[in-house]
């Protein structure tokens, strides 16, 4: 007598996309570091191989810039406002910044690519510049601005997760300059009366005052600047 086989479980692997790939580097990331991400991580996750993930993306530093396009489309961007246009800007830096530091290394991403290149970094792009044109600046100071916020937020974010990937050294090496500053007392009075401040101030209250200083800066600008 011939058993009846039994009846083969049937793929349920969803088709491959740009999208799901995108989904799967950001899980990794997530995990990780930028460092730690590599295609044969993001293919693991969707039980392929890592030559499949090459007929959507060209190789890994595209898929860092989707990657990174990705999450400035989970950024509000608000109608331009003139009557509050700064705190607009800071509620939108403030959102970058919060997404950025989310996932370690995705901020040089941004720092190494010199102009967007995907459709939600462009319009976090023009979503900025309306906002400095609805504060008043010129074209020329409205550009030099937003690319100022732009580097220094990803800059912010690449100092943050440095420090914590790295704290236990970080503090080490603060505690020996600590140290070596307190046996020469008199050739660093302003560096020792400062360096309890900077090293106790929380990282969000450092970002914000950079951000209070340059946006109140930026209504005394001269014209054409």
């Amino acid at each position: 007598m011939t058993w009846p086989r039994a009846a083969q479980p049937t793929s349920r692997r969803q088709p491959l996309t740009r999208e799901l790939i995108v989904d799967a580097a950001l899980e990794v990331l997530g995990k990780g570091n930028l460092e730690s991400l590599s295609m044969r991580r993001v293919a693991q996750v969707l039980d392929t191989g890592a030559a499949s993930l090459y007929a959507h993306v060209g190789n890994k530093e595209e898929l860092h810039e989707l990657m990174l396009d990705r999450l400035l489309g989970t950024i509000p961007l608000p109608e331009p406002d003139p009557s509050r246009w700064q705190e607009q800007l800071r509620e939108v830096c403030r959102a970058q910044l919060a997404v950025l530091t989310r996932y370690p290394g995705i901020a040089r991403v941004g720092m190494e690519t010199t102009v967007p290149t995907g459709p939600n970094a462009l319009r976090h792009g023009e979503t900025m510049l309306a906002l400095l044109r609805a504060g008043g600046l010129s074209d020329r100071s409205a550009a030099l601005a937003f690319d100022t916020l732009s580097l220094w937020g990803a800059a912010f974010a690449v100092e943050v997760g440095a420090a914590e990937s790295a704290a236990s050294d970080v503090e080490r090496r603060s505690a020996e300059i600590g140290a070596f500053m307190a046996e020469h007392a008199e050739e660093y009075p302003n560096l020792l009366r400062v360096g309890p401040v900077l090293g106790t101030t929380p990282t969000e209250e450092r970002f914000e005052f950079g951000l209070t200083v340059f946006l109140a800066s930026l209504p005394h600008l001269p014209d054409g600047s």
